[in-house]
C-alpha cells in the first residue's frame, strides 16, 4: 500500500466525522440558509487568509534533503495566493459586510485550526502542512463539485457569490492528483506520522467549525421533514 492510501485508511473515521456535520449535509441537500453560507465564507476567510503564510513557514524549515518538497510548496504558494479575496468578493455578492468579515475574529475551532498548524510546524514538523493540504483540498472539492449547484439553486445567489467553492473543483482535483504523487515520496517514518497525525487533528477542528456555525442545529430537521 502506498502512502496515499495509508493515509486515505488512517483518516477514514476522522472524514467521516466531517462530512457528517449537519451543516455540510445540508449543503450538499441544498437546504443552508444565506445566514449559514455567509458565515461559513467568514470562517473560511480567516483560514484561507493564513493558507500562503502557513506554506511560506513550512518551506522555510524544511531540510535541504527535502528540496523537492519546498519546490513543491512554492508552486502550492502561486496557486494559492489571493483565495481569500476571492471569498471577499463573495461574501460582498451575498450582501455582506467584506470589510468587516476582514477585521472580524474567527470562531475558537477556527483559530485552533490555525494556531495548531503554526505549532506544528515551527515546533514539530513543517511537513505537517500537508496533513492540512489533505483535509481542505479534499473537502472543497466534494463541496465544490456536488453542493455548489445545489446552494445557487436554493439561495437565489449570482454566480459571483460561488467564487470560492466553484473554482475548487477541477482546480483541487488537479490538487489532489498533484498531493498524491508528492505524499508517495515521504519515506521517512516520522514525516509520515507528522502527516496523518495533523490530518486527523485538522479532520476534527474542521468539524467543530462546520458544527459551531448558525443553522447546524435545524438541519436534522430539515433533512428528516
Amino acid at each position: 500500500m502506498n502512502f496515499f492510501d495509508h493515509l486515505q485508511q488512517c483518516t477514514q473515521s476522522d472524514r467521516d466525522y466531517l462530512f457528517a456535520s449537519p451543516l455540510i449535509q445540508a449543503a450538499l441537500a441544498g437546504q443552508v440558509q444565506r445566514n449559514s453560507y455567509i458565515a461559513f465564507l467568514t470562517e473560511a476567510f480567516h483560514h484561507v487568509s493564513h493558507t500562503v503564510p502557513l506554506l511560506m513557514a513550512c518551506g522555510a524549515r524544511i531540510s535541504a534533503r527535502q528540496e523537492w518538497l519546498r519546490n513543491a510548496m512554492a508552486e502550492y504558494i502561486e496557486e494559492e495566493l489571493g483565495h481569500q479575496e476571492w471569498i471577499l468578493n463573495d461574501l460582498r455578492a451575498c450582501g455582506a459586510d467584506a470589510d468587516a468579515v476582514r477585521e472580524s475574529q474567527p470562531a475558537m475551532a477556527t483559530e485552533l485550526m490555525v494556531s495548531t498548524m503554526y505549532d506544528r510546524i515551527n515546533r514539530l514538523n513543517p511537513v505537517s502542512m500537508l496533513g492540512m493540504v489533505f483535509v481542505l483540498e479534499g473537502t472543497s472539492t466534494l463541496l465544490a463539485t456536488q453542493a455548489a449547484g445545489s446552494l445557487k439553486q436554493s439561495l437565489g445567489l449570482p454566480d459571483k457569490a460561488f467564487s470560492y467553492l466553484t473554482s475548487h473543483g477541477a482546480l483541487d482535483l488537479e490538487h489532489m492528483k498533484f498531493f498524491e504523487q508528492l505524499v508517495n515520496r515521504l519515506e521517512d517514518p516520522a514525516d509520515q506520522h507528522a502527516v496523518v497525525h495533523t490530518a486527523r487533528v485538522i479532520y476534527r477542528l474542521y468539524a467543530e467549525m462546520f458544527r459551531s456555525l448558525p443553522g447546524s442545529l435545524e438541519v436534522p430537521h430539515a433533512l428528516a421533514g
